[in-house]
């Protein structure tokens, strides 16, 4: 179980308790969270990547592997944004369950560095826009940047995405049909960009098929998992299916994942020299369309960036709480992953996307493997909730911990594949992400079985 034996009745009472108490007064609407969370689909990366990963495998196997990853997404975070829903539980508290109080600190310092290290990319967009629209100094523009992001933020995520996105969702859906519009007018329409071919000796690399190394591709980006249980978290029990279907399912990712990846497949297969890079494709958008190409760009890395930064800060002040003991309001560390996002944006880190990616990837592929294994495993049993202390957990949940350090390792071995022989660098970045979560996966519902076991036997003879 997620909490310690010792008092085991008084939590399960405390528990059911807090669970029966809940209600949805202070939580938010179901429109208010939808738009909220639907901010997060606006990220320009969604639309590089769809258009780099048809670069290097074709379009088809490109679509198919898009396809399967929406499958995949909506599957995953319908088991997630319901349980957070029911539970009021964040990444930061939930992992106390699959860690332990001690364990969480790891996974929430990693959540926080992630979103800050998505705030310092998406960032740096807006700032290169800006700089290729009216020229000057990357680092004032990327002052700018954050100086007028760090205000949106101020007054929590309810606030400033109820105000914010709602409106500007319309900009952006309709700023990339206007450029699918725009180039195919300057250039022409045709359907070659829906056969392109893979890069030439590609496919002996790649460690399985194109699709396949698509799909392991958007892997890398299962931090969406995380921040769908942070998002659901502040939903209405009343409104878990309509968010199940709609929020956060298969509709919220055919808009971000899927429409956002034929936009940047279609640009890039149209306007002539547009390079495959998120840098390339939101220059060549505002190269093409001028103030209304900056707008688009502004508008759409505005709304995921505010998503970014809260999320930063927010995790920020979990660890510190958690792991230093300090108390201090939300300005301060909102200013303080404002300050870190300005210094990493002086550093050329926009060149190491893929390679963070990868990295990253593996650790939060770990922990969402584990966190959906211990949801489904433990159906039936007495609900948890985020209210409760941190005295009804074990300070390490050793069947989290060890198979978190498991399917990282292994991951990570499957990346340095490529150092030992460069034929390899494919089949570790195409089969890295999926061993990582079949691994963790196993390996916890193996030990959280046994663990199960021992303590009934324990009790048994006791």
């Amino acid at each position: 179980m997620n909490v310690n034996l010792t008092g085991s009745n008084s939590t399960v009472e405390a528990t059911d308790a807090l669970y029966r108490e809940g209600n949805d007064d202070d939580q938010m609407t179901k429109g208010s969270l939808s738009m909220a969370w639907y901010g997060v689909a606006s990220a320009m990366f969604f639309v590089y990547i769809g258009a780099a990963l048809a670069v290097a495998y074709g379009t088809k196997d490109a679509l198919i592997g898009l396809a399967l990853t929406i499958v995949a997404y909506g599957l995953i975070n319908r088991v997630l944004a319901k349980y957070a829903i029911n539970n009021r539980t964040t990444v930061a508290l939930f992992s106390r369950t699959i860690l332990g109080t001690a364990g969480s600190a790891i996974a929430t310092i990693i959540f926080a560095l992630v979103a800050i290290y998505y705030a310092v990319f998406e960032g740096s967009i807006v700032a290169y826009a800006f700089q290729v629209a009216f020229g000057g100094e990357m680092w004032m523009w990327y002052l700018i940047v954050v100086a007028y992001s760090t205000p949106l933020i101020l007054g929590g995520a309810r606030r400033f995405l109820d105000k914010l996105n709602g409106w500007l969702l319309p900009i952006y859906v309709g700023g990339l049909i206007a450029a699918v519009v725009w180039a195919g007018v300057q250039y022409g329409f045709s359907s070659t960009w829906l056969t392109q071919q893979p890069e030439s000796g590609l496919a002996v690399t790649m460690g399985g098929p194109g699709w396949l190394a698509t799909f392991a591709a958007y892997m890398g980006v299962w931090i969406m998992m995380m921040f769908t249980i942070d998002y659901a978290a502040l939903g209405k029990r009343q409104d878990t299916k309509f968010h199940q279907r709609w929020s956060f399912g298969w509709a919220f990712y055919i808009l971000a994942y899927g429409f956002s990846a034929c936009v940047g497949i279609f640009l890039t297969f149209t306007i002539p020299g547009l390079e495959a890079s998120e840098t390339g494709i939101a220059g060549g958008i505002v190269s093409m369309m001028g103030i209304l190409g900056l707008i688009v760009v502004f508008v759409s890395q505005t709304r995921i960036n505010t998503a970014n930064c809260y999320l930063g800060a927010a995790n920020l002040k979990s660890f510190g709480e958690r792991v230093f003991r300090i108390k201090l309001p939300n300005l301060v560390w909102v200013l303080t992953s404002s300050v870190i996002i300005f210094l990493l944006m002086l550093l050329p880190i926009v060149k190491y996307i893929l390679l963070a990616l990868a990295w990253q990837g593996v650790l939060v592929t770990a922990w969402v493997a584990i966190a959906v294994t211990h949801i489904l495993i433990t159906r039936g049993l007495s609900q948890e909730h985020g209210m409760l202390d941190d005295v009804h957990y074990r300070k390490f949940n050793n069947s989290g911990l060890i198979a978190w350090v498991i399917a990282t390792v292994t991951g990570i071995i499957m990346l340095q594949l490529g150092l030992l022989n460069p034929d390899l660098a494919g089949v570790g970045a195409t089969w890295g992400p999926i061993l990582t979560a079949v691994v963790a996966s196993a390996v916890y519902a193996l030990l959280w079985n046994a663990t199960t076991a021992k303590s009934a036997l324990v009790t048994t003879v006791a």
